[in-house]
Order: C-alpha cells, then sequence, then structure tokens
C-alpha cells in the first residue's frame, strides 16, 4: 500500500514553516502540517516531538522537494556563514539529532548539536 503523505521536513517552531507553506500552497501543492497545533499550545515541547513536520501528498513529492529545496535555509555558525562540509565542501548542510540513546530521547535538549551534509551525507560535528 503507498503512502499518502510524504514528509519534507520537520521544524523546531511554527513560524519557521510558514514561508515554505506559503510557497508550495502558492504553487498549487496542498500542504500538511503535523503537530502545528500542539507546538501551538505549548511551544516548549517541540524537540521532545520533533517539532512541526511540513508533509505534502506522495504524488505532489518531487515538484514540492524541488520548491523546497530552492527556498530552505541551511545551516549557518554563530558569525552567520553557512556551514561548510569537511569531506565535500559544499555549503548545505542541516542541524542533525541522532537520539541514540534512552537519556537523550527523554531529554533531547541534552544532545550536541551536529550537521548533516546534504550533498554526500557525512555528520560532523561543530568546531
Amino acid at each position: 500500500m503507498e503512502e499518502t503523505f510524504y514528509r519534507i521536513a520537520a521544524f523546531e517552531f511554527v513560524a519557521d514553516v510558514q514561508i515554505i507553506k506559503g510557497k508550495l500552497e502558492a504553487e498549487g501543492i496542498p500542504v500538511f502540517l503535523r503537530d502545528e497545533n500542539t507546538l501551538n499550545s505549548d511551544p516548549l515541547i517541540s524537540t521532545a516531538i520533533g517539532g512541526v513536520k511540513l508533509e505534502v501528498y506522495t504524488k505532489d513529492k518531487e515538484r514540492a522537494l524541488a520548491i523546497y529545496n530552492e527556498i530552505r535555509a541551511y545551516a549557518i555558525d554563530h558569525d552567520g556563514k553557512p556551514i561548510i562540509c569537511p569531506n565535500c565542501k559544499a555549503a548545505k548542510s542541516e542541524t542533525f539529532y541522532e537520539r541514540k540513546s534512552l537519556f537523550h530521547k527523554l531529554f533531547p535538549f541534552f544532545e550536541k548539536r551536529k550537521y548533516k551534509c546534504l550533498s554526500c551525507g557525512i555528520i560532523t560535528k561543530p568546531e
């Protein structure tokens, strides 16, 4: 059985997803925000539930991903410069959390931030 929805991305705050949602809807792609109302009522649990999830119909996946990749924001350092992958030197990384241990699943805010390169897939820790 084919999945009805495809998750494009997850965002820590509801406000972060609104511009992307508007752009996708302007292009005629229906958008669904999972856990939006939960986070509107209690934004402090965002990390615990994985943020607000941006989903589209599976049939719109390719178009939605193309639009999202055009306008998305990539990870930046404290100086506002893009995170550069040490492997392939691409400037297209996103924040990544593994949540492997039970401790980090229960208390995700204690896990150190890592970055995943969207070009080669390598996961690095900030310097």
